[in-house]
């Protein structure tokens, strides 16, 4: 039993064990005054002084134990550890003392003064004391070791001196009593210390299910087989409004609910569903999950599930921070951020059950409205303020809406209007003006005085006929017409707008088709000098023969191309054919290639120029590329940084088209330019304005004057080409004059040719000479 020494059980248990010898004190005074009556006798029956002085002994003794331990309870001195061991100390002094006591007067009375009465007495009384000594001094293992040497010790001896042998073994048998006395003691400590410890390990399971059930951020009851509840939490109580948790014991499922009803939480049909519902569950033993919409704006998620012991669990969750979240989710997943109004997939959503509902015969109408020129907008104030021109946008659309009508925002500055009854034509156009007079005007945005101007496509269409996506795209085609014819307008969809778009789809993928099966050929426009009248180079241009519309002018088929992706494809394709038919034309003349704005936006293109270099064998000064200003504006630094590139690899650089594009004048100093091709715009009133003769001359003697060759675009007549030779004086020329477009051999046939005309122009400009000398 050495776990329950005091120095080896636990602190608080301890202090216990010692708290139990102060228990019932007043027997401590009987059972002195039974010693002392018992001794006073023997003094009266035998006469023996010695039985006196042992009465005054045991009274004062008895009496004074009494006194020390009533002290210590009145006063409360027995509070922790370090009191309980002084405690301890003073209870086994003046109890050892009383043992040894009680221990001389059977000693006296066996040998000593020998006397039957006082005999049986003695034995009697210490006997009687003895049986106490394990029930109420068990909380000290030295109080009873010292009782039982104190006590049985001097029986046995005088039991022994007094000679005779029966005495003498009844003294000897006395002695095992000691260990009896003390294992009856160690038992009796042993199962309070472990009833102690079983009941604190109980106390702390219970405090800690307590504080783990009040602590959780559900509510939880549990309910017996009645659905009576006997557990609940304090979350429980407060989602049902109920003061505390032990309120809730006893109390009925119904009973609860019912007070739910009472307090406004709840109306009284949504409890007898809950009611229902969770019985049910409990009953048929499984698990089942409610959600229940509060009055105050709660969401409270009940979850039963079944127990052990024949109990239910009902759980409470507050789900409103979830369900809030779902509605934000909802609401982000429908709705645009920025305006409010159902975007794409959900307008769509919309669109398809109204469609679905209703008269099938009815009329339905649907306008797609687009901005125009939103990007600059964005591009030169920035996108706050480009989102305060959509805002303002939506707000002046969403005054249509109602039941019958729903506003969209499709993405980035395209709204789309659904009329889901229209009485008949007229009315829509009429609609139409409204809602195009109604978008377009001024709006301040951020201090911006900016000029809302829109266009729009419509359609018109019975709804048994139709679906949103074929009525989107056919206001879509609409929209496109408006924009081809100008922006700022509206058109309603006509029959003849679907057939066009097919025809276009058509022609993309026959183009596509073409340029993936090489379908395509490569001409040449002669580029002439203007002093040898005869070819110094040729522009490879890209020509399109459909199977079946024969050739497609490519005004026609390189938008396209430029619209579906495939422009570089066929820059790639021109690259590498006119290097391979330039190697077979004579060392002089040279070929130029055009380079898209896509071409300049890919780095490949240096490397698409090296590769074609390098399989045709041409040398690189042979090879011209030209590229548009248009082409050079989205990204400034990037093409530079393309063209020094392909400088690099020895080609040179021309400038086509100049004059068409914002700031024509800052790229002659700032790109790796060696020549510059004047459009044909500056050449066209060259005969009758004198403003555009003196503007040519001024450009041609700007770019000689920054080492740069000049071509001039467009000369179709012989008296634009005079007036050219005479006064402005280009290093080429290239224009329909000098004959349609050239195949490579055609090329080839007249490059050592001299167009006639150039004699002419020799024989003028001599005479022009020698008149000029005579003067």
């Amino acid at each position: 039993m050495s776990s329950t020494k005091p120095d080896t059980i636990p602190k608080d248990v301890y202090v216990q064990f010692i708290r139990s010898l102060y228990d019932n004190v007043h027997m401590i005074l009987i059972g002195s005054f039974c010693h002392a009556i018992t001794t006073f006798m023997s003094y009266w029956k035998s006469g023996a002084e010695t039985y006196l002085w042992l009465t005054i002994v045991l009274a004062g003794l008895g009496l004074s134990r009494f006194l020390s331990m009533s002290r210590v309870v009145r006063l409360s001195l027995l509070v922790d550890y370090d009191s309980a061991r002084k405690c301890e100390r003073n209870y086994i002094l003046l109890g050892s003392l009383q043992g040894l006591a009680l221990g001389s007067y059977c000693f006296a009375a066996f040998y000593i003064v020998p006397d039957r009465f006082s005999q049986i007495a003695s034995l009697a009384v210490t006997l009687s004391s003895l049986v106490t000594v394990s029930g109420r001094n068990y909380g000290s293992r030295s109080m009873v070791a010292i009782f039982a040497v104190t006590i049985v010790s001097p029986i046995s001896l005088g039991l022994i001196l007094h000679g005779e042998t029966p005495y003498v073994v009844l003294g000897l048998l006395i002695f095992p009593f000691l260990f009896v006395l003390k294992g009856t003691a160690d038992h009796v400590r042993y199962v309070l210390f472990s009833a102690i410890i079983g009941h604190k390990q109980a106390r702390q399971i219970a405090q800690r299910f307590d504080r783990a059930l009040n602590t959780m951020s559900h509510g939880l009851v549990m309910v017996n087989a009645a659905n009576v509840v006997v557990v609940a939490n304090a979350e429980a109580a407060g989602m049902l409004r109920m003061h505390s948790a032990d309120r809730m014991i006893g109390r009925t499922l119904h009973s609860l609910l019912r007070r739910s009803v009472a307090a406004g939480l709840m109306e009284a049909k949504d409890c007898y569903y809950v009611e229902s519902q969770l019985g049910r569950a409990l009953r048929d033993k499984r698990d089942r999950k409610l959600l229940v919409s509060f009055a105050n704006g709660q969401h409270v998620e009940f979850s039963a599930r079944e127990g052990s012991n024949d109990l239910g669990v009902i759980t409470f969750e507050d789900v409103t921070a979830r369900i809030d979240a779902e509605e934000r989710i909802r609401f982000m997943a429908r709705y645009d951020g920025l305006t409010g109004l159902p975007n794409r997939a959900y307008f769509h959503e919309l669109v398809t059950e109204h469609m679905a509902g209703g008269d099938r015969s009815r009329l339905c109408g649907l306008v797609v409205v687009d901005l125009d020129d939103f990007k600059s907008v964005n591009d030169t104030l920035g996108h706050p303020i480009g989102d305060g021109l959509i805002y303002a946008v939506a707000s002046k659309l969403s005054a249509f809406s109602s039941e019958e009508v729903m506003v969209s925002r499709f993405g980035g500055d395209e709204f789309v209007l659904f009329f889901n009854k229209v009485e008949d034509e007229g009315e829509f156009l009429g609609l139409l003006d409204e809602i195009f007079l109604n978008a377009s005007g001024d709006v301040d945005v951020a201090g911006h005085n900016l000029r809302m101007q829109v266009s729009a496509g419509a359609v018109i269409s019975q709804v048994q006929q139709t679906d949103v996506d074929s009525m989107f795209v056919k206001a879509d085609l609409a929209l496109y017409k408006a924009k081809e014819q100008g922006k700022n307008r509206w058109r309603l969809f006509e029959t003849a707008m679907d057939d066009a778009f097919r025809s276009r789809q058509i022609m993309k993928a026959d183009l596509r088709n073409a340029v993936e099966n090489g379908k395509l050929r490569v001409l040449y426009q002669p580029i002439v000098g203007l002093n040898s009248m005869r070819i110094d180079g040729c522009e490879a241009l890209c020509r399109w023969d459909h199977p079946e519309l024969g050739p497609i002018s490519p005004a026609v088929f390189i938008p396209l191309a430029e619209e579906i992706g495939i422009i570089s494809e066929i820059s790639i394709f021109v690259l590498n054919t006119a290097c391979r038919e330039c190697l077979t034309w004579p060392d002089t003349i040279g070929v130029s290639v055009n380079l898209s704005a896509k071409d300049l936006r890919d780095g490949k293109i240096v490397e698409q120029v090296r590769m074609a270099l390098d399989h045709s064998g041409l040398e690189p000064c042979r090879l011209e590329v030209e590229v548009t200003e248009t082409a050079l504006l989205d990204d400034k630094s990037l093409s530079r940084h393309y063209l020094d590139d392909l400088k690099a690899l020895g080609v040179r650089i021309a400038l086509d088209d100049f004059g068409t594009g914002y700031s024509s004048l800052s790229y002659l100093h700032t790109l790796p330019l060696d020549k510059i091709k004047i459009d044909r715009s500056f050449i066209m009133d060259l005969t009758h304005d004198e403003k555009s003769l003196t503007l040519l001359k001024g450009i041609v003697s700007l770019s000689r004057s920054l080492g740069l060759q000049v071509t001039v675009e467009g000369v179709e007549t012989l008296e634009q080409l005079r007036i050219l030779s005479d006064t402005v004086e280009p290093d080429l020329l290239q224009g329909f004059l000098f004959g349609a477009v050239l195949t490579a051999s055609g090329v080839d046939t007249i490059a050592s040719t001299m167009w006639p005309f150039g004699k002419q122009l020799r024989a003028d400009k001599s005479r022009q000479g020698r008149h000029a000398f005579h003067v």
